[in-house]
């Protein structure tokens, strides 16, 4: 049976390079009928962030990506599955089991160099043009060298081994890669804090959770015959290895999970006269911690970058799954986009829903070539979706996203949002419909000057503006289709065309000319709140007159 794995470090929200391995995961295990894992890398104390580890999994199940094991999103301390617990930090004492095994061995040894020993190794490497290679020591440090060096306050580690031979690594995507040994030091696999790295307990887990196949970025290539003389070292099985291309943006560069914190930074440090003091409360940061922001030393975390950003005005891109539920997307165009960065289903689709790529999905046709990350395209996957999702289901995703973005219209009724929904069709974004729709909520409407200018002052705008409004008022019935039959009728009685109507009530109803069809707009806002604002618009246009 295929047992993939999803490992993200809680260090960060959700980046969409981890939504693509993730969906990868998923979509590969439930073509095969297998299993996939979720496990929660959080060995890295110092970079952990208090919200990552909870977004991840919202992330997750709000793309529609669940899994057979890993922690419960109820409490994500508690596992569900058999090879739990699937929090790292929870599983320390089976790594220092299979750390022990290797020490007795001779398979790995203390380290008790001072970073700044190695540092100075480091510039030497440097100052020679070479590669940096750990020295191994003619004699590995006994105990009582260890426990003298921790007394005297050194950072102790633990290293492996590496053997003294090449490593062939056999990859999905990437054929048999042939790795050096003369390229690869020993290396770390137990931290001075206790901990192991990344390295060593990824492959204890993949052993012990029954893992068949890996696949992650390409950037863990040069990773893996690391893990591949582990897992030898420990009589463990390898897994297959399937290393993904790069995703870029469409500035060239690869689609970083830095870019946001990167683009706030440029906006601080642009402003030669920031109010930092401000900018800090803002995003409930002390001073200190944002200088040390500004200086490069730390990264805050994402909820203090967008409170920043938002004080600042500044507009953020969308890099991590969150940002584009904020922005309106909706799930199914986000995992049938993402899909198909890097894998294609050897035919010329590209619109599917989620039961064609799983039924699709082909570890074998994964791309070498980088893949680019096009918004237009992806956007125009949104408008697809939002055309093809059932109703009751679109109808929650609205709400939801209505509701993370403290929406006005989230205290709306059902029926309104369902009718908002409809009139809307041909819309890129939920964004696009809430922006449209967004008069409806209004209590006072600004006035665009350019609509007034536009619209408003044109010859003869107030007085049919004026004959409008006294037919309006006439009407037994208020739906769509006796507004239009209305509309119409003005239009004949005047020898205008629609625009010459509708674009002045537009204008007087929402404040620019911006707004879903006429006649559906002036339903879903009530006879009363259209006669009101005609009203006041026709008063502002005589003060205007007057002055």
């Amino acid at each position: 049976m295929i047992v993939t794995r999803f490992a993200p470090s809680p260090t960060g929200y959700l980046h969409i390079g981890g939504a693509r391995t993730a969906l990868f995961c998923w979509l590969l295990a439930r073509h095969s009928g297998g299993k996939m894992l979720l496990r929660i890398e959080d060995t890295d104390q110092k970079r952990n962030t208090p919200t990552a580890t909870a977004q991840v999994i919202n992330d997750l199940l709000w793309l529609g990506i669940d899994w057979d094991e890993g922690p419960d999103p109820a409490d994500p301390s508690k596992s569900i599955g058999e090879h739990g617990p699937y929090l790292q930090s929870q599983r320390r004492d089976i790594y220092d089991e299979y750390l022990k095994k290797l020490l007795d061995a001779g398979r790995a040894y203390y380290c008790i160099d001072t970073p700044e020993e190695i540092q100075v190794l480091r510039q030497k490497a440097q100052d020679e043009k070479k590669t940096f290679l750990y020295p191994r020591p003619g004699r590995f440090p006994d105990a009582e060298e260890v426990a003298k060096a921790r007394a005297e306050g050194r950072s102790v580690t633990v290293r492996f081994a590496m053997p003294d031979e090449d490593i062939v690594v056999s990859d999905v995507v990437r054929g048999e890669v042939k790795f050096s040994i003369d390229e690869i030091s020993d290396f770390i696999i137990q931290k001075s804090d206790g901990f192991p790295t990344y390295h060593f307990a990824c492959v204890v887990d993949d052993e012990l959770m029954k893992v068949t196949h890996v696949i992650r970025g390409q950037e863990h290539l040069m990773n893996t015959p690391g893990h591949v003389a582990l897992q030898r070292a420990l009589g463990f099985r390898t897994p297959t290895y399937a290393h993904m291309s790069v995703t870029v943006s469409e500035g060239g560069g690869k689609l970083s999970k830095r870019e946001r914190a990167k683009t706030l930074l440029k906006a601080i440090k642009g402003q030669a006269d920031a109010d930092l003091d401000a900018i800090a409360a803002a995003g409930s940061l002390s001073r200190d911690e944002l200088d040390s922001f500004i200086a490069g030393k730390i990264s805050p975390d994402q909820p203090n970058i967008s409170a920043m950003a938002e004080f600042l005005q500044v507009h953020l891109p969308e890099i991590n799954v969150i940002d584009f539920f904020q922005n309106g997307y909706i799930p199914e165009a986000m995992v049938n986009f993402v899909a198909l960065l890097g894998w294609s289903p050897g035919d010329n689709r590209e619109i599917m829903p989620v039961a064609e790529l799983i039924e699709a999905f082909d570890l074998n046709r994964l791309n070498k070539t980088n893949s680019l990350f096009d918004r237009q395209k992806l956007a125009s996957f949104n408008t697809e979706h939002l055309r093809m999702v059932e109703p009751d289901k679109l109808l929650g995703h609205f709400k939801s996203y209505l509701k993370v973005n403290d929406s006005p219209a989230a205290d709306a009724d059902d029926a309104t949002l369902a009718q908002m929904l409809k009139i809307s069709e041909g819309a890129r974004t939920l964004a696009q419909i809430e922006e449209k729709c967004a008069f409806l909520f209004a209590d006072e409407i600004e006035f665009d000057p350019k609509a007034v200018q536009k619209v408003l002052q044109k010859p003869n705008a107030a007085e049919l503006l004026a004959e409008t409004r006294a037919a309006l008022a006439e009407m037994e019935s208020w739906d769509e289709g006796a507004i239009h039959e209305a509309i119409e009728q003005l239009c004949a009685k005047n020898e205008v065309g629609m625009g010459k109507i509708a674009q002045p009530i537009r204008v007087a109803i929402t404040g620019s000319t911006i707004s879903p069809g006429i006649a559906d707009s002036l339903a879903l806002l009530g006879k009363e709140k259209t006669l009101k604002r005609i009203d006041d618009t026709l008063s502002f246009l005589s003060q205007s007159d007057k002055s």
